[in-house]
């Protein structure tokens, strides 16, 4: 009599079976092209998630090809867990972003929590400890009803994982737009510290080296979520509660712990976080890298439901679980550890020589496939495309009339839009300070988290503007990198790499591939010319309901390098009687502004143009002022344009502006790039270094006390303040 694995193993493949997998009638041609026969149910579930948008990167792989990955401080690029490069004296940083949007719209706060466990196990599989957490998140119209919901539980989960884990979360972003109402964004960031020459890999290797199991018991959560995150939602978006995972930030705890442990002894050869697929791509991932066969014995995994299926082991995404290869004689020294910590340990399988995946329950075999043509030869699709260009006539708007507006009006109800308003209200739920090591936190233009034990430190940050990537994608994608690579100059630090999180719909309609080629294009041309590569990633696709797509979001996270901290500089005017200064040039552009947004009603227009020659010239001769203690404060300009950065600039301190500078709303408020406001008690000196270095560089006024003048209009800086921080906590209470 069979067992009810074999029977569930044996099951007729039918054509709504495969449906049910997400694999097309062709993929599925292609899977028995593969098999040479009719796969089981155990090998379609595999190749349902492992060819899936979310694991295979189907669509966008041909065209993240052409993205530069490489410079002389990369260690590691694209291709492992996370991406890492060299910092110096022996060390090196280790990050990467990840989006978990699908499961945290269908159960807020599980599906940001397991986010950011999520990305910390792809940190610290490869021998980093974590230092710091960021987000950076994307909700509906504040009107819309779930709105309020998903963001009460979105931040309750970062916050409820995070601070439990003991890794600060330290900075982010958060905007809202209609965009996202039926499809939220949540997208989370981790970077790591580890010593240069210790970098663990996941290339499996050795003939009869044990596969080893640690970490949390399996449980059915989590089944599908892979096929779940790579199609558009429906109306049945509630009913896929059960594909979302459910997170322990305390396991996590101890398993940080005790990975980072055993990596101190020569006795871990591979290493990979069981995330998306779970047991599945941990182990043909691994495999596939490494060249190798693997066979493994499901009754061994450790479980926490009775009666679990191959199928149901195989593709459920339970939380906080690890996948080694350990060399035999070596398998007491971790057992050792993993029992210390109260942690599962199982000796689950072994590598082979096959290059097949082998799976027994109960002495049956389940599965029997090929790994290469699943794990590394997954569908490459070449969708058809286009790119929006919109005619060079809208770029000027001539048809716009700011007219004889008051500036001090306008300034007040920007600050208080949704986009600008202060997100105190979110990161104060956050524990930004444990570890002691966060030097600067949100609400600056990158956060610096000290390297431990030394006087160096790294700037961290996210940033896009998805109105730019959907007007124009390729000036979108420059100008999202462009803004980190600011946020990073603006604090002093050197820019060094970017990970980033690619969030766009449904692939399959040639507008939105349009807008996945164009940022790409536009992301690689920016990181070229700043010589700031791409070096991890993720991307989430079919981000839509019912046909509504998102807003293009090519999230971009920054890591730079501050090698002293005392040269460190902060955003907020530090003293009365400083010079004030724009660097770079102002023309007034209001094209996909939030000026012509929240002031005019209007979403038209192109974008700011991206110079990137100028970006480079301007932020490098900023840092290089900031390195020899010429500014005192220092803010990039962006969202908004100038009256909104240098409003920004009087929050802390009690500082506010006198500016003597004139010009109409476009000069205030339009958005053009590579712009900066400086403060510094010597502003002649930087006027006539600017001039020699060929850098456009403008007096705007002077700092004074606890006001704002411009325009003969005076506002008391509390007032600003005020504005800028009440509209969150009013909306939530």
């Amino acid at each position: 009599m069979k067992t009810a694995a074999a029977q569930k193993q044996n099951q007729k493949i039918t054509d709504e079976i495969v449906a049910q997998h997400g694999l097309t009638p062709e993929e599925y041609q292609r899977v028995l092209k593969v098999m040479g026969r009719e796969p089981n149910m155990v090998e379609l579930g595999i190749f349902s998630v492992m060819w899936s948008e979310h694991c295979s990167y189907k669509t966008t792989r041909k065209h993240l090809r052409g993205l530069p990955t490489e410079a002389p401080w990369v260690i590691c690029g694209p291709g492992e867990n996370a991406g890492v490069i060299d910092i110096g004296d022996g060390q090196a940083a280790i990050f990467k972003m990840e989006s978990h949007n699908h499961p945290s719209y269908i159960e807020p706060y599980q599906g940001a929590a397991t986010g950011v466990g999520g990305i910390l196990r792809d940190v610290f599989t490869m021998g980093a400890r974590p230092i710091a957490n960021m987000n950076a998140l994307r909700f509906g119209s504040p009107d819309h009803p779930k709105t309020k919901h998903l963001v009460s539980g979105v931040v309750a989960g970062i916050g409820g994982y995070g601070n439990c884990v003991g890794v600060p979360t330290v900075g982010g972003e958060c905007n809202f737009h209609p965009s996202y109402n039926g499809n939220i964004l949540v997208n989370a960031m981790t970077v790591g510290i580890a010593n240069a020459d210790k970098i663990f890999y996941s290339a499996a290797a050795g003939v009869g080296n044990s596969v080893v199991y640690v970490g949390s018991k399996t449980g059915r959560d989590g089944i599908h979520g892979a096929t779940m995150a790579s199609a558009e939602f429906g109306e049945d978006a509630e009913e896929k509660r059960p594909t979302v995972q459910v997170g322990d930030p305390f396991t996590e705890k101890l398993l940080i712990e005790a990975c980072l442990e055993l990596m101190q002894t020569d006795t871990i050869l591979a290493i990979q976080d069981m995330g998306a697929a779970g047991l599945t791509s941990s182990s043909l991932e691994m495999a596939g890298k490494g060249g190798t066969g693997i066979e493994m014995w499901l009754d061994k995994v450790p479980m926490r439901e009775t009666g679990m299926t191959p199928y149901e082991i195989m593709l459920s995404e339970s939380q906080e679980r690890m996948l080694m290869v350990i060399k035999p004689e070596k398998e007491h020294i971790a057992r050792a550890v993993f029992e210390k910590w109260e942690l599962s340990f199982a000796t689950i399988g072994q590598i082979t020589d096959t290059g097949n995946i082998v799976l027994k329950m109960h002495g049956e075999t389940v599965c029997d496939m090929p790994i290469a043509p699943v794990s590394t030869d997954a569908p490459v699709y070449d969708r058809p495309y286009e790119i929006r260009k919109l005619p060079v006539a809208s770029c000027q708007l001539s048809g716009i009339e700011t007219g004889n507006r008051e500036l001090g009006t306008d300034l007040i109800t920007l600050l208080s839009c949704p986009d600008l308003a202060s997100k105190r209200w979110i990161y104060e739920q956050y524990d930004s300070m444990v570890g002691n090591d966060t030097v600067e936190r949100s609400g600056g233009d990158s956060a610096v988290v000290r390297v431990h034990g030394t006087n160096k430190a790294l700037a961290i940050t996210t940033d896009c503007t998805p109105r730019y990537c959907y007007a124009d994608p390729v000036e979108g994608g420059r100008q999202a990198v462009a803004e980190t690579w600011r946020n990073i100059t603006a604090v002093g630090a050197t820019p060094l790499a970017i990970t980033n999180c690619l969030n766009f719909g449904n692939p399959q309609k040639p507008e939105i591939m349009g807008q996945i080629v164009g940022c790409l294009q536009g992301m690689g041309e920016a990181c070229r010319a700043l010589d700031y590569p791409i070096i991890s990633g993720n991307v989430s696709l079919y981000n839509e309901t019912n046909g509504n797509a998102i807003l293009p979001t090519p999230a971009i996270g920054g890591v730079g390098i501050l090698k002293d901290l005392s040269k460190r500089v902060g955003n907020s005017f530090a003293a009365a009687g400083e010079d004030i200064i724009v660097i770079g040039e102002t023309k007034g552009h209001l094209g996909a502004s939030l000026y012509l947004r929240e002031i005019l009603g209007k979403e038209e227009g192109t974008p700011p143009p991206v110079d990137l020659k100028a970006e480079k010239a301007n932020g490098d001769f900023v840092r290089s002022l900031i390195q020899a203690g010429k500014i005192t404060a220092c803010h990039d300009v962006s969202d908004g344009g100038l009256l909104v950065a240098i409003a920004e600039m009087t929050y802390r301190n009690g500082m506010g502006a006198n500016i003597t500078a004139t010009g109409d709303a476009r000069f205030w408020f339009g958005e053009d790039q590579a712009r900066y406001i400086i403060s510094s008690a010597n502003g002649a000196a930087i006027l006539e270094a600017a001039k020699k270095a060929n850098i456009t560089a403008i007096l705007l006024g002077n700092t004074q006390v606890s006001q704002l003048t411009v325009d003969n209009i005076t506002i008391r800086t509390s007032e600003l303040k005020v504005a800028n921080e009440k509209w969150l906590p009013e909306y939530m209470a």
